[in-house]
């Protein structure tokens, strides 16, 4: 009985460092641990940090973007990445429409097929009037090629001004906050 135990506590625990250890990635780096080292992983994939606004400019997905270290607890829960440059309303439906398309072709990722806009999708009207939110979600998977709901990428559209751009953000969910500080 005892070997019992011990067996159980040990695949136990090898489940649990298993689910920490497969946790969502930008640019291959696990989207955990504490800020500092996060810092030192951008600089090392050549982004460049801006002390000022404590986020680091570079270039992702063929695109000028800032990225921004979110932390609970210091730890690493989220990366956001935005576009640095604002775009027209046309521009940012194309935008919008090829991340869905990539993220839908790319077997490392599983979301809600046809997330896309439509040609017709009047988006600043939409969004003054409606307040309407655009935005599309996936998970990244497993190392089995299941979607894990606690790998959550989504992006979305923001708009100042009537110029568009897109907010992305890769979302690690063990480290997030769930009220443990209330």
């Amino acid at each position: 009985m005892k070997k019992f135990f011990s067996i159980l506590f040990a695949l136990m625990m090898a489940v649990a460092v298993n689910a920490q250890n497969d946790v969502t990635k930008f640019l291959g780096i696990p989207v955990d641990g504490y800020k500092p080292e996060m810092k030192q992983k951008l600089i090392g994939k050549g982004f460049e940090h801006n002390s000022f606004s404590d986020s680091f400019k570079g270039e992702f997905n063929g695109k000028n973007v800032e990225v921004f270290i979110v932390t609970n607890n210091n730890k690493v829960y989220r990366i956001a990445v935005f576009d640095a440059n604002y775009s027209t309303e046309t521009d940012i439906k194309i935008r919008f429409n090829t991340l869905c398309g990539q993220f839908e072709r790319n077997s490392k990722y599983f979301g809600m097929p046809n997330q896309s806009l439509s040609e017709n999708e009047d988006i600043s009207y939409e969004m003054a009037v409606h307040n309407k939110r655009y935005q599309a979600a996936f998970y990244q998977t497993d190392e089995n090629g299941l979607p894990d709901s606690n790998k959550s990428v989504w992006f979305m559209i923001d708009e100042k001004y009537g110029s568009y751009r897109i907010l992305m953000f890769y979302d690690n969910l063990y480290n997030q906050a769930d009220g443990e500080d209330l």
